[in-house]
């Protein structure tokens, strides 16, 4: 983006946050997370395809030369709602290497893909975003920011279940686990309908939890 570009759109966020008489520097953070949360909105409402800057824009009540400071493209925009879901698995990657060994991630692997489940039910409108605009999401597939941070958390899910210190008969129920929960509630509203998530969610809790034994 040319500098005088970059300073005409700075102008104008400025211009539109300090309104409230909040300092851009203090609200750019929250109006970037309004402009993620009404996006999320509109793209699982309406569609991906049929909601546009202008739209997010007004419903944010903002210029669209406000949003482009924050994002230039609606792309930039589902990217970063497709690593909010990301981020759901990382967390869950994340307390399971601040753990000593093998032995003690297989121990706690059943009581942290309790709380993923949670953290589905609690984001569903992020599982919904996707299954409703599938299409737009292969269209990320080849992003290089994408890329790098599927690999990270591939990258990361490997190093647990290829541990010796991890017996395969758990690795595989461990794996199978992760599988159970991406494969019912990811495609939720495709396969099941009008079941609500938290219901959908309680059987898939419950399907887990056999799966595990007494992991």
């Amino acid at each position: 983006m040319a500098a005088s570009t970059r300073s005409q759109l700075e102008a104008a966020a400025r211009t539109d946050t300090s309104s409230d008489g909040h300092s851009a520097g203090t609200t750019g953070a929250s109006t970037r997370e309004r402009i993620l949360d009404i996006a999320l909105e509109l793209f699982t409402q309406q569609g991906y395809d049929k909601t546009s800057l202008r739209d997010i824009a007004e419903r944010l009540g903002t210029t669209k030369a406000a949003l482009y400071y924050h994002f230039e493209r609606k792309e930039d925009i589902l990217m970063e709602l497709h690593l909010r879901l990301h981020a759901l698995g990382r967390e869950a990657l994340e307390q399971l290497d601040a753990l000593e060994d093998g032995q003690a991630r297989a121990d706690a692997w059943p009581a942290i893909i309790e709380r993923f489940i949670d953290q589905v039910v609690d984001n569903r409108e992020l599982v919904l975003l996707h299954q409703r605009n599938h299409r737009a999401f292969e269209q990320l597939m080849d992003n290089e920011r994408h890329r790098a941070d599927n690999d990270d958390i591939e990258e990361q899910f490997r190093r647990i279940l290829t541990s010796p210190a991890i017996p395969l008969d758990r690795r595989v129920r461990m794996a199978c686990s992760i599988g159970a929960i991406v494969g019912a509630l990811a495609t939720g509203e495709a396969v099941f309908g009008d079941v609500p998530m938290t219901e959908l969610a309680e059987e898939v809790r419950a399907a887990v939890r056999d799966l595990l034994g007494s992991l």
